[in-house]
């Protein structure tokens, strides 16, 4: 977990290749950036240290000139740093933004961040599969217009995001409907499924779920009570809400109906962050 600063040169019979050479660069021992032989010729150096080392290329390697051969690398140690790790205290917690320094309304708020993310994570993966429980349970041939629709409506909403990132209109030639039109499918097919469920079970988004579903959303933001009245305000941003209410009013009404099995679940693991 070391990060090491070298200056390198890489030779094929004494002479350079394309590549071979740099100076001042930085890699963490570890993180496996480097070729393992390279990684390993790294443990431990010390500052001002001067290393020779041969070191074979992958048969595979991205670079054809150097592809299964053995070069001679020599490496110059400008610093090694250890990672150290802050002191928990009122610096600490001003720097992450609690304005009067608190530390434990710091780990007050880290402990309601993440059990929001938790309970969110854990919403998710139980929605979908309800999705796809209630999808295999039914036999249903979608309208061909409609799935045209929510194609084109994909490939757009997808068009307008990587824009919005920076992207022009020539990186986005390779998109096509063809993409999406599984994804479209399957939303198309959900929607009408789901459309019939909550209209058969009653099961329609009540005022003080939508009202409940908005406060616990905006419990992420500074203020949010001023985040709850902006969305009151914007139509498109409330039906939004209403479509997650109905979404997990179905889920509830569809766990009533299953038989359910508690999966125990690390935090990584639910958080998709697992080796």
């Amino acid at each position: 977990d070391d990060m090491v600063n070298i200056d390198f040169r890489g030779t094929l019979d004494g002479v350079e290749f394309d590549g071979g050479q740099g100076k001042a660069m930085q890699t963490v021992v570890g993180e496996g950036r480097m070729l393992p032989e390279f990684e390993a010729a790294l443990v431990g150096v010390k500052k001002s240290d001067n290393k020779s080392f041969p070191l074979t290329f992958p048969a595979d390697y991205h670079g054809k000139d150097v592809a299964g051969k053995t070069a001679m690398f020599q490496i110059t140690v400008n610093d090694v740093l250890a990672p150290t790790l802050p002191e928990v205290n009122a610096d600490f917690a001003l720097g992450l933004g609690v304005a009067d320094g608190d530390v434990a309304k710091m780990r007050a708020e880290i402990k309601g961040n993440l059990e929001r993310e938790v309970k969110k994570r854990k919403q998710q993966k139980l929605k979908d599969q309800v999705m796809d429980a209630l999808l295999n349970a039914t036999n249903l041939d979608v309208p061909t217009s409609l799935v045209e629709i929510e194609t084109q409506r994909l490939l757009e909403s997808t068009m307008q995001d990587l824009q919005s990132r920076g992207m022009n209109s020539k990186d986005m030639l390779n998109l096509s409907p063809d993409m999406f039109k599984e994804q479209a499918q399957r939303r198309v097919k959900l929607g009408l499924i789901l459309g019939e469920v909550v209209k058969y079970h009653s099961l329609q988004a009540k005022p003080d779920q939508i009202r409940a579903t908005l406060e616990d959303h905006a419990q992420s933001f500074e203020q949010p009570e001023q985040m709850v009245r902006w969305y009151y305000t914007q139509p498109e941003r409330m039906q939004e809400v209403e479509a997650l209410v109905l979404e997990d009013n179905v889920v509830t009404w569809a766990l009533g109906q299953a038989k359910v099995q508690d999966q125990p679940m690390t935090m990584q693991e639910l958080m998709g962050t697992a080796a």
